[in-house]
């Protein structure tokens, strides 16, 4: 069955090309959590726990850089409804400037202050379903003043501009992590309670939520010494079953820049907050956080307690439900807060029946919170504020900082297959290996009349602007008997497109998936970003056909994203004719001022407003650029980028 009828076909890759990019990324991603794991693993040996668990705290930390909370809570009351046992407070707050924390506080009414206080951040839903109201109401009606707010986005009040996957992404290229954003208003939360007299905070506060709000309770903990009780529930298994090796791509708020290279595992959260009391909730029929998963976590991270000599102080209960707060573990948590947050093990707790708590109208939980101020606008106004700090002159050193890379590579190993004569040219496959595990496929398209060659990079495969005499060929006289504008074409798939584009996994059906999504946010996760590989892919590009063409005459032409690299690929070649991009992103920066952008996640490259945007790129490069049709952030073409392809080649070809 091997057997080849042609010549002309391409050279056989040695990997599966479909899983090729995705397997690349899981296999380094397990090697940083497997680093990890050695390196809890050597705390315990070594009973180095304190100076592990410091290390923890500082990495997540850096996370974060500066909230910038200098202003003291000035918050404002909304409405107040009286209920069975608690009354209910809105009240509006800032936590980042304009940004405000629609937070509905459930105060106990049966119960004298200063009452103990537990936050309960949201998770991927909104305060006005029953995994939030119910364990508040249960709280305030077991003597805890609890607080619930939504987070950005989702199903709750602060929706515009706070998609957690279209606008969390965004964060990325100011090098933020949106995760700031949901773990700073449950930060804020506790500010707030301090300017409250009803409260009693002499022992801290306790924090609990489910999902994505045990996610925020975690990552708060290891912030924050005010926060002395946490309960998780429904939110942890180890990184590498679910977000690695199973490919759910959560949301880009978990996937920090640098998180899996700095081996911050889920387990990591618990164990580095190691002795603060936690109490780890599971629903045995969880249907995302698989339980057997969540039950290794949970054994790993009583190991750690114990040896830290805190064994009480972790504690794992499975409830007999899905992936929801129930009032069962409500009542758990609250038996947790009574031994840690109040030092009343012994304090008893109303049993009231499930059907006694009733859901209040979200009408009365609404706070009205601003929304003209969001994820998006806040990561445009720190874009703008980079844009005025930047030094042109940096330009090209911040290119190598942000690609991971300092110079031209060496060749890559190649495999080429026979050159089949086609008219005016060879048709030549090529098959480059940059790296292990790493194959890309390559057109060459050659003639010895060649005044020149061009590199040529398409996000949507190589050949679409060879296919039916297309651009690309009608710029290299393809067909024409005598030219003096001959060209050889060296079109390459690099990682990812083309022939290369990854093979659909189960969780990418999921409306929230996505092939970009996963390979976008497991890249940042690595510290080196999915387009900063394509760079350095056409880099090796550029060096193997160095080898086999005049490198005066190299002309790199790029088309969507492909312009994108070519222009990084450029800031690194010793000698070029040219660089010729066609409907490629104007700017990153069109990426946050475009309300509804079309580009992939893979498009917002982490840290590069820091350093520069591509129309100063291009304006630093010492070669002839021209960009014809430039896209705005809703793939619109901008006005005053028009030109001829075909013609702008041409011209660079005789400018020689």
């Amino acid at each position: 069955m091997n057997k080849r009828h042609t010549t002309q076909h391409p050279v056989p890759p040695s990997v599966d090309l479909r899983d090729m990019l995705r397997q690349h990324l899981i296999e380094r991603s397990l090697e940083c959590m497997e680093r990890a794991a050695q390196r809890r693993q050597d705390s315990l040996q070594s009973s180095a726990l304190r100076a592990y668990c410091a290390e923890i705290g500082q990495i997540v930390s850096g996370f974060y850089g500066e909230m910038g909370f200098t202003e003291p809570v000035r918050a404002t009351v909304v409405s107040t409804y009286q209920k069975h046992g608690y009354r209910i407070e809105n009240v509006l707050f800032d936590s980042f400037p304009g940004w405000q924390v629609n937070a509905t506080v459930y105060v106990p009414l049966d119960f004298s202050p200063p009452y103990p206080a537990v936050i309960i951040p949201v998770g991927h839903s909104g305060k006005q379903f029953a995994s939030y109201q119910f364990p508040a109401q249960y709280f305030a009606r077991c003597g805890f003043l609890a607080v619930v707010f939504d987070p950005p986005g989702q199903s709750g009040e602060k929706q515009p501009g706070n998609d957690h996957f279209r606008d969390g992404v965004r964060c990325y290229l100011v090098g933020e992590t949106s995760s700031r954003y949901f773990v700073g208003d449950a930060l804020r939360c506790i500010d707030y309670l301090e300017t409250r007299t009803d409260v009693d905070l002499s022992r801290g506060v306790a924090m609990t939520g489910v999902s994505g709000g045990g996610t925020t309770t975690t990552l708060a903990s290891l912030l924050d010494d005010r926060i002395t009780v946490i309960g998780p529930s429904c939110c942890l298994s180890p990184r590498a079953a679910l977000d690695i090796v199973q490919s759910y791509a959560g949301c880009p708020e978990t996937y920090m820049w640098r998180r899996y290279a700095e081996g911050i595992d889920e387990i990591d959260l618990l164990c580095g907050g190691a002795p603060k009391p936690a109490l780890l909730m599971a629903g045995r029929y969880d249907e995302v956080f698989h339980i057997e998963d969540t039950t290794r976590l949970a054994a790993e991270v009583a190991a750690f307690y114990r040896m830290a000599g805190a064994p009480e102080q972790f504690e794992f209960f499975i409830d007999g439900g899905g992936h929801a707060y129930t009032l069962t573990q409500a009542r758990q948590f609250a038996r947790f807060m009574n031994r840690w947050l109040c030092d009343q093990p012994e304090r008893d707790l109303p049993d009231w029946p499930d059907e006694t708590f009733t859901l209040d109208p979200y009408e009365e939980l609404r706070c009205y919170p601003n929304t003209a101020v969001n994820m998006r606008t806040l990561a445009l106004d720190r874009a703008r504020e980079l844009a005025a700090e930047r030094n042109q002159a940096a330009v090209l050193a911040g290119v190598r900082a942000v690609i991971g890379i300092d110079s031209l590579p060496d060749p890559p190993d190649a495999q080429t297959g026979l050159p089949f004569q086609v008219w005016t040219h060879y048709w030549e496959q090529v098959l480059l290996r940059p790296q292990t595990g790493i194959e890309l496929p390559a057109t060459f398209l050659h003639s010895p009349e060649a005044a020149a060659t061009i590199l040529h990079f398409d996000d949507r495969g190589r050949h679409r602007l060879l296919q039916k005499h297309g651009p690309l060929l009608r710029a290299a006289d393809f067909l024409e008997g005598d030219s003096q504008h001959r060209l050889n074409i060296f079109a390459v798939d690099l990682r990812g497109w083309g022939d290369t584009y990854p093979a659909l996994y189960p969780y990418e059906l999921a409306s929230w998936g996505g092939i970009d999504r996963i390979l976008a946010y497991m890249s940042a996760a690595l510290g080196d970003a999915l387009l900063a590989q394509r760079v350095r892919d056409g880099l090796a590009a550029l060096a193997y056909l160095r080898t086999r063409v005049d490198p005066d005459g190299i002309i790199l032409t790029g088309s969507g994203l492909g312009g994108v690299v070519a222009l990084h690929v450029a800031a690194f070649a010793p000698q070029l004719r040219g660089v010729v991009t066609w409907d490629m992103l104007a700017s990153f920066q069109q990426l946050l001022e475009t309300e509804n952008y079309v580009w992939p996640a893979d498009a917002f490259l982490p840290n590069v407003l820091r350093y520069y945007d591509l129309p100063e790129l291009a304006a630093a490069l010492p070669w002839s650029v021209h960009q014809i049709n430039l896209l705005d952030g809703s793939g619109q073409p901008l006005t005053g980028s028009e030109g001829d392809f075909v013609q702008v080649l041409r011209q660079m070809v005789e400018q020689k």
